[in-house]
């Protein structure tokens, strides 16, 4: 904690603090190496770059353009209709990207400039693509539920089915803020110009990519493949669709987008090594033990833990990002969740939910500054545009946290 408030990166944090435990306790710090190496010999890691890869091939092209027509033509037409192309955007892209990082880059950079010129206060586009964006960690192929998964041995495929309904209830809601705030404010609609005529069958063209999400689930489902080897196979889709069908994928597309890939596996692969040896080290000193028996104690009731959980994560949200938060405390959680009989699936949507929230919240919020750098617009004037939006997240976290029917599997 010492060395991320002096804004030490967090894997290196992370291993500062492993290394001094190992120290003091008398130990040799040469099993570090070891314990760093380890995790990168998962076969169902591989399924992490992969589905990044898919997701950053698709984008190299056109589909943005089709993805932003078909979402202003169902929902363009009623008031503050781009932001409701934003959050209806967000839904269809997390089905092909996984991320919300690079739906809030990707989409922000598509809508936030035509927002403006419409007449939509910079504040309000910067904060609607912000949270709406986080809408992606829950829509499969997601790399959070992966994460979660990995970590606590928990079905990749029951994560991914469980986040369809939670997605869907986190963007119905703010798909009514947005149309609240736009009926309130009088905020322009935006239909697409010439209606259905002028679509031009892009709907048709556009459905293909959107249906990744149905291949991925409908594969795992009846056991076609197993996760690692559906991403093999969504990178071939995604080739396919982008070769074949828009035609527009080049040498240089395909490059740009392998590029990309590498730097967001690596990212997320050196906070994964640095985290198993930190799991290594609250293993060996039985650490999740004794936390589980101490909420037992402190806490009478599930209700309260799951409370206290909540209110733990969300903090640790706000100066942590959502993959290395995941990995950071799911180990530690999902032993006090089998402490109080929650299903580890509830458990980890629940985590990557109440996590998300943290991306658009001070002091670190990772599509909140992106949001606001696209939008040209200070931090704190997001911040105020954003409060429906937490309203919304915080009621949908509450939901999933005490109603198990809605991560159903």
């Amino acid at each position: 904690m010492l060395l991320l408030l002096g804004a030490v990166p967090v894997a290196f944090a992370i291993l500062g603090g492993v290394a001094a435990a190992l120290w003091l306790d008398g130990r040799s710090l040469a099993v570090l190496a070891q314990r760093l190496y380890s995790p990168t010999q998962s076969f169902p890691m591989l399924a992490i770059p992969f589905f990044i890869l898919a997701g950053n091939l698709m984008m190299s092209g056109k589909f943005g353009v089709y993805l932003v027509n078909t979402a202003r033509l169902l929902v363009g037409r009623f008031k503050g209709g781009m932001g409701q192309v934003s959050v209806l955007g967000s839904v269809m892209f997390g089905g092909v990207s996984g991320s919300a990082v690079a739906d809030a880059s990707a989409l922000g950079n598509a809508l936030i400039p035509v927002q403006k010129e419409s007449g939509y206060p910079a504040a309000f586009a910067a904060a609607v693509n912000a949270s709406s964006s986080t809408v992606s960690v829950l829509i499969p192929p997601s790399i959070p539920l992966i994460l979660y998964g990995l970590i606590s041995n928990v079905s990749i495929v029951n994560l991914f089915i469980a986040g369809i309904l939670p997605g869907v209830l986190l963007a119905v809601g703010m798909m009514i803020a947005v149309a609240l705030v736009g009926y309130r404010n009088n905020l322009p609609r935006a239909p697409l110009e010439g209606g259905f005529a002028a679509f031009k069958g892009q709907l048709f063209i556009a459905l293909p990519a959107m249906l990744m999400p149905v291949f991925v689930i409908g594969t795992l489902r009846f056991g076609v493949a197993t996760p690692t080897e559906v991403s093999v196979m969504a990178v071939a889709y995604a080739l396919a669709i982008s070769g074949l069908l828009y035609r527009d994928l080049t040498w240089r597309g395909i490059w740009e987008a392998s590029v990309a890939t590498v730097m967001m596996t690596g990212a997320v692969m050196i906070i994964i090594m640095a985290s198993s040896t930190m799991q290594w080290v609250l293993t060996l000193e039985r650490v999740p033990q004794m936390l589980a028996a101490w909420v037992s104690l402190t806490f009478t009731e599930p209700w309260m833990v799951i409370m206290a959980l909540n209110v733990v994560m969300l903090l640790v949200g706000t100066v942590l990002d959502l993959p290395a938060a995941v990995l950071l405390l799911g180990p530690i959680f999902v032993g006090i969740g089998q402490a109080i009989g929650m299903d580890p699936v509830q458990l980890g949507l629940m985590m990557v939910v109440n996590l998300s929230i943290g991306l658009y919240t001070p002091p670190v919020g990772t599509t909140l500054f992106i949001s606001s750098a696209i939008a040209r617009v200070g931090i704190g004037a997001t911040v105020r545009a954003l409060l429906p939006f937490y309203m919304v997240a915080l009621a949908v976290l509450l939901l999933i946290s005490y109603v198990p029917a809605l991560t159903w599997y």
